[in-house]
């Protein structure tokens, strides 16, 4: 009988329009999610504003991990920092998919905040695959925000991670070092410019005037 249902068509169809009957399918509602996906980013503000409310409860309460990676894939393709929220909170979610998700949506933000959380989600991840998604997602970004973070991850024990790095770092600096990670080190440690000197505040003016008058009359 098992063998019977998957030779002939008849069977699944009868139970897929039967399940119609019932209701909207997982299936239809995963295409009108993603079609949505495609489309959000060209609608407007109000639109967006209203779609983003619908996403927020897919979030807050769709027991499928694949509506909710495709609630932050549409997500991240919506303008304003209220959409960003969203997003991060695909970084927090239990499944692996729609974390690794949020961080190729973050890559596509030009915010200095999701670079931020990027960074973040490279040196708290204790998934290797969300990690690694995090690293390439942080190549598209400028600055030093992404730059320092790719550094700690050259000195990784993943060759993976560490060529990730590497591919990442020649976006962000738009220069190659080569292939070692050392190499990268060693040029990102002479590209960083000397820490500056804080102006004193007026206290620590005085104090400093004070001090050089005394060693002039001595």
């Amino acid at each position: 009988m098992y063998a019977l249902k998957h030779v002939n068509p008849y069977f699944p169809l009868r139970e897929w329009k039967r399940d119609r009957a019932l209701g909207v399918t997982d299936n239809q509602r995963r295409d009108e999610l993603a079609s949505l996906a495609s489309q959000i980013g060209d609608m407007s503000q109000k639109d967006q504003t209203f779609w983003a409310g619908h996403l927020n409860r897919i979030m807050n309460n769709d027991p499928s991990p694949e509506m909710r990676r495709l609630a932050v894939l549409a997500a991240g393709r919506i303008h304003g920092s209220e959409s960003l929220e969203l997003v991060q909170r695909g970084l927090g979610d239990e499944n692996v998919k729609v974390q690794m998700e949020a961080c190729r949506a973050l890559g596509r933000r030009s915010e200095p905040q999701a670079a931020r959380m990027l960074a973040s989600t490279v040196g708290t991840t204790t998934e290797l695959d969300v990690k690694n998604s995090a690293i390439e997602a942080l190549g598209n970004h400028k600055g030093a925000i992404p730059m320092d973070s790719l550094r700690i991850a050259l000195q990784d024990q993943d060759p993976a991670t560490t060529d990730l790095a590497i591919q990442s770092l020649r976006g962000v600096t738009g220069k190659d070092f080569g292939d070692s990670p050392q190499e990268w080190i060693a040029a990102l440690d002479q590209m960083q410019p000397p820490a500056a000197t804080p102006d004193p505040v007026d206290g620590d003016a005085d104090r400093i005037r004070y001090a050089q008058e005394q060693r002039t009359l001595r």
